[in-house]
C-alpha cells in the first residue's frame, strides 16, 4: 500500500510507496494574506521613518501659519463673512496628505533586489501594491489629526459635528491614496529614488491652480478657468462644506467623484508600470 509519510516538524521527508522521495507543494496563501504581509511590513517600517512623517507635517503648518497671517484681513475685507481660518484648514489638510507614500521605500525594494524576490515567490503581484497602499491611507489618514488639532486650537469647527470630522478624514485620505499611484507609476517605471523625489512637482499644478487661498468666485481670468476643471478644485469644496455651511451632498457628491477620477488615471498608470516590471523581471 503506498504511503505518504510528511512531518516537517520532525525533519522527516515525504516517502512513495518506492521509496522515492514525494513531490512536496506549498499551499498557496490567500490573496488577504499576501496583502496582509505586505501591508503589514510596511507600517513596521513608518516608526523607523520620521524623515518621511515630519516634512509631511512642517510643509502644511508652515502654510497654514503664513497664509492666515499674511492673507486674513485681506480676505475677510474683500469677502464679508469668510472664515478665512476655516477655509485655509483643508488647504492644509491637503498640503499634509497628497504625494506621501511608500513609493521611495519600493524604490529601495527595487535596487536591493528584494522587489525582484517576491516576484519570484508565489504572492500575487497585485498585493506588492496594494499593500503598501493600505499602509499609506493609514499614514495620511493619521497626517491629518495633528493638522485638524492645529485647527481647533485656532478656533475652527465643524459644524455637521463629530461625523463632519470622520468624514472629512475619510475624503482627505482618499484623496491622499488617490494621488500615490503617480509615485508608485515613477517608482515601478524607473527604479530611480531622484525621480520619485521629484514626482512632489506634480501636486503644484493641483494646489495652486485652483481655490487653494481664495474662492472661486473670487479668481479671474485664465485661473478661474483653469481651476474650473481641476479636480483639487471639488475636494476642497468637499472638504470646507463639512467645515461650515452644513451637510452639502453636492458638494460631498462631486469631491468624491474627483477623488475618484484621479484615482482612476494614477492607478491605472500605477498597474501598467507593475505590469511592464513584471514582464522586465
Amino acid at each position: 500500500m503506498a504511503t505518504n509519510i510528511a512531518r516537517a516538524s520532525t525533519g522527516q521527508i515525504a516517502v512513495n510507496g518506492r521509496g522515492r522521495p514525494a513531490t512536496i507543494r506549498a499551499r498557496r496563501a490567500s490573496f488577504l494574506a499576501d496583502l496582509w504581509s505586505v501591508a503589514i511590513r510596511a507600517l513596521r517600517a513608518l516608526p523607523r521613518e520620521p524623515e518621511v512623517i515630519v516634512p509631511s507635517l512642517i510643509i502644511p503648518v508652515f502654510f497654514f501659519a503664513v497664509n492666515i497671517g499674511t492673507l486674513q484681513d485681506f480676505a475677510q475685507r474683500g469677502i464679508p463673512g469668510l472664515d478665512f481660518r476655516a477655509f485655509q484648514l483643508p488647504t492644509a489638510i491637503v498640503f499634509a496628505v497628497t504625494g506621501i507614500s511608500r513609493a521611495p521605500a519600493l524604490v529601495t525594494d527595487i535596487q536591493s533586489g528584494y522587489f525582484d524576490r517576491m516576484l519570484m515567490s508565489p504572492m500575487r503581484r497585485l498585493s506588492l501594491l496594494l499593500g503598501l497602499m493600505i499602509a499609506d491611507l493609514a499614514l495620511v489618514i493619521g497626517l491629518t489629526v495633528p493638522v485638524l488639532l492645529l485647527g481647533f486650537a485656532v478656533g475652527v469647527g465643524f459644524e455637521t459635528g463629530v461625523l463632519g470630522v470622520l468624514v472629512f478624514m475619510l475624503l482627505a485620505g482618499f484623496w491622499g491614496l488617490a494621488f500615490t499611484g503617480f509615485t508608485y507609476a515613477i517608482a515601478l517605471k524607473t527604479g530611480s529614488p531622484g525621480a520619485v523625489g521629484a514626482s512632489f512637482i506634480l501636486f503644484f499644478p493641483f494646489v495652486f491652480l485652483t481655490m487653494a487661498t481664495l474662492p472661486l468666485e473670487a479668481l479671474t481670468g485664465w485661473l478661474g478657468t483653469i481651476a474650473e476643471f481641476n479636480p483639487m478644485t471639488y475636494l476642497l469644496a468637499a472638504l470646507r462644506s463639512l467645515l461650515y455651511g452644513g451637510w452639502q451632498p453636492r458638494a460631498l457628491l462631486e469631491g468624491v467623484l474627483a477623488i475618484a477620477g484621479v484615482a482612476v488615471v494614477s492607478m491605472s498608470l500605477a498597474l501598467a508600470a507593475l505590469r511592464g516590471r513584471v514582464e522586465r523581471g
